[in-house]
């Protein structure tokens, strides 16, 4: 088993992640972090294979951890999953050694991919590490592991929106015990509001939410959404 060490400041998001790890055969969640000194305490007592890395922690960066456990000699695997996508960002990740780079909101199928591809790596390393001394073939081997093909939305979503990010809206109207509107979603979910109003749209288009008005003393009416139970 290979054992994944799922790193988010968001509770609610962690748990998510966390679960889709479980999903994946050959994986299991060892630890859950949120912050980069929670992630490395739990580097530096052991255990860990793989990394699940966000960039945005409220102690310092994912880039600043990783950096942090190289200094060290902590040579543990990083993939990063975060919504920063700058050129910049993306850059440094790669310098430091991360192994994906996967962009916030992602679906369920866009992670596995990327967690098949780190498990053939290693299936692949222990093959050619045998031999001691690894030739072009083998090397290239190594390289191609890594490769993954593109993957479409998820069935049944629009383009553009991912499973996690609508498991987190939904969590999040499921345990209110009244009606949000949409910047008091994005507000519970770390999202901007034209992302969760979006995603709002769509799942009451889907009959998932159900949409009320409030009416205030001026302007136009607020639109509120509720869970509609199953």
């Amino acid at each position: 088993m290979i054992d994944v060490l799922v790193v988010d400041d968001d509770f609610r998001v962690a748990e998510i992640n966390a679960k889709y790890v479980g999903k994946v055969p050959g994986f299991r969640v060892a630890a859950r972090a949120h912050s980069a000194a929670q992630a490395l305490a739990a580097v530096e007592r052991g255990g860990i294979d793989l990394v699940l890395l966000d960039h945005y922690l409220p102690d310092q960066t994912g880039l600043q951890l990783v950096h942090r456990m190289r200094q060290q000699g902590h040579g543990t695997d990083v993939i990063m999953i975060t919504a920063a996508g700058d050129v910049t960002t993306v850059q440094t990740a790669m310098r430091l050694g991360a192994l994906h780079y996967l962009v916030k909101p992602f679906t369920f199928a866009a992670l596995r991919t990327r967690l098949d591809s780190y498990a053939a790596l290693r299936r692949t390393v222990d093959r050619v590490g045998g031999r001691g001394v690894a030739g072009q073939e083998q090397v290239d081997r190594i390289f191609g592991a890594l490769r993954t093909a593109s993957v479409p939305s998820s069935p049944g979503l629009p383009s553009g929106h991912s499973e996690p990010t609508t498991d987190l809206i939904c969590s999040v109207l499921h345990r209110s015990d009244q009606p949000l509107s949409a910047h008091e979603v994005a507000a519970r979910t770390g999202l901007s509001r034209s992302t969760a109003q979006r995603y709002l749209r769509h799942l009451e288009q889907a009959g998932r939410l159900r949409l009320s008005l409030k009416y205030g003393d001026t302007g136009r009416p607020e639109h509120r959404y509720a869970w509609v139970a199953p």
